[in-house]
């Protein structure tokens, strides 16, 4: 069973919710602890707790539970770092600290749920962050998007037993599950059964990406044909973490894609 919201969040609206979700990992984006997290950006309130333990569920999916382990002793930034080439991401030197913190008051104080979905599939900016320091790899933007599928489907009544992964065309959209959008498919988070191709997300939230990439009964890359396609395809069956697995699809089509 899915933990409920607090009493103060229970007569909450879906809309604000899912607000609460797109925002509450606000302290990252700014690289501070979330001891040390402010409660207002831009006007509007973040880093909230979300309610019905869907930020738990969607960091298990990702990274390990218990007290955070470095993993790469030399890297003590909230930039991520990524798996293609093994580079932080840090900003371009001609980026200036008042240009990021212009575009997280932008990402962030968006006021209606889709319009906050659709910014952060879209955004450059949160993809440069790790969700976690100890994990550099982990993506910050994909671990939001997740935590938000995850409330908005536990919102509807559903437990994480009920949920699957649903490869759509790269035009289906749909907001609040869908968790990538690519050139070439969309990925989503559903209880709903459809008719593109899907498998289920297991018991329990994990780091089961590998398997559950594993399990799709077909596949939306060509393997067959595209020896580019055959090497993501060999390393999205290793990679544990959910984050860091869609950001690496993301980085690794900008560089063979284009």
């Amino acid at each position: 069973m899915n933990d409920q919201p607090p009493a103060h969040e229970q007569s909450a609206t879906r809309e604000a919710d899912l607000l609460v979700a797109y925002r509450h990992d606000a302290h990252k984006l700014n690289g501070r602890s979330h001891a040390a997290a402010v409660d207002q950006i831009a006007g509007v309130r973040v880093n909230q707790s979300v309610p019905y333990g869907a930020d738990r569920d969607a960091a298990a999916l990702s990274r390990p539970s218990g007290e955070p382990t470095t993993t790469v002793d030399s890297h003590t930034s909230p930039y991520r770092l990524s798996l293609v080439d093994g580079e932080s991401r840090n900003p371009r030197p001609d980026v200036t600290r008042t240009d990021i913190e212009h575009a997280i008051r932008e990402l962030l104080s968006e006021t209606d749920p889709e319009d906050a979905h659709h910014a952060w599939l879209t955004s450059d900016l949160a993809a440069r962050f790790n969700e976690a320091v100890s994990y550099p790899y982990t993506s910050l933007k994909y671990h939001t998007l997740l935590v938000v599928a995850l409330l908005d489907n536990y919102r509807d009544g559903h437990a994480f037993s009920d949920l699957r992964l649903v490869v759509d065309d790269a035009e289906t959209i749909v907001p609040h599950r869908t968790v990538f959008a690519g050139d070439r498919f969309a990925l989503r988070i559903t209880a709903t059964e459809p008719n593109q191709p899907f498998t289920g997300l297991g018991d329990q939230p994990r780091r089961s990406w590998a398997s559950i990439w594993t399990q799709l009964p077909t596949h939306p890359i060509d393997t067959d044909h595209a020896t580019e396609d055959r090497i993501l395809d060999a390393n999205l069956r290793r990679i544990r973490s959910w984050s860091t697995a869609l950001q690496y699809i993301e980085e690794y089509g900008a560089v063979f894609d284009s």
